[in-house]
């Protein structure tokens, strides 16, 4: 029997981790065991909590299955979830479905990825499934957000079933699930675009005369045509991009010859 550990970066009452799990179990003989954070952790990347105790709450889901609500990050979830829980290492790891696009190299700020990443670094097959939402009011809202995961669940599902039975040579298959996609929506292999959003910093003053700042941004469009951005936000398709865990520069040689001579002088 396969042994899937689900997780996520948007709570253990998120409506994508219920999908997903149903998805899942249509399409393999699995034990699938939900692990996730107590509250939202979008944006922590893989943050470890090593300067607080971790608890680990039972916790009955909408479904009335139960799943296990850890108080901390996404990559807690994971390491609590194979060390703790499972008592083993799952043969794979899926983080998601996250509610709005991971895309881009700003995936390193992603609870979602750093899930999966956490996965792979323990031997797991991992894959992180993400699902563009195009209305920013939607997002942060775990268990309220009026989104129907079937869809992008059994889309997820399939994907898990190729990674399978084809080995995919990566560590992590990060699935960028466009708004409105049906089970035909063609999936292309797409590298990460430099960044998925613009920066901006606003500033603002508080009733004390202080000021304060939110960091937002604007979802950037203009992409390279190969690129996880542009198949998402400009074609509508499906991007499945392997990452690995080593993020050495491939021309290792090259960079050796140049310069360790000169830090060395």
């Amino acid at each position: 029997m396969l042994d899937i550990l689900l997780v996520n970066d948007d709570g253990i009452y998120s409506n994508g981790l219920i999908a997903l799990k149903d998805a899942l179990l249509e399409k393999f003989n699995a034990r699938i065991t939900i692990v996730a954070p107590t509250n939202q952790q979008s944006g922590i990347g893989r943050a470890i909590s090593l300067f607080e105790p971790l608890r680990i709450t039972k916790t009955k889901l909408a479904d009335g299955s139960w799943g296990y609500a850890v108080s901390g990050t996404p990559t807690d979830c994971v390491i609590l979830g194979i060390y703790e829980i499972l008592k083993k290492v799952p043969d794979v790891v899926i983080s998601g479905i996250n509610i709005g696009e991971n895309l881009g190299t700003e995936i390193t700020t992603s609870g979602t990825l750093g899930a999966a990443f956490e996965g792979a670094h323990h031997g797991a097959k991992a894959l992180a499934s993400s699902l563009q939402v195009t209305s920013d009011h939607l997002k942060f809202k775990e268990g309220e957000t009026p989104i129907d995961f079937t869809v992008p669940a059994r889309i997820t599902a399939n994907v898990v079933e190729k990674m399978l039975d084809y080995d995919f040579p990566c560590d992590v298959v990060n699935l960028n699930i466009p708004e409105g996609a049906t089970e035909k929506t063609p999936i292309e292999i797409t590298r990460l675009a430099r960044k998925m959003y613009t920066t901006h910093v606003e500033e603002r003053i508080d009733p004390r005369g202080r000021s304060y700042y939110w960091i937002d941004g604007y979802p950037i469009l203009e992409e390279e045509e190969d690129t996880d951005v542009y198949v998402v936000r400009r074609k509508g398709h499906i991007s499945l991009t392997p990452l690995t865990l080593d993020t050495t520069i491939k021309n290792l040689e090259e960079f050796k010859k140049k310069y360790e001579r000169i830090l060395n002088e």
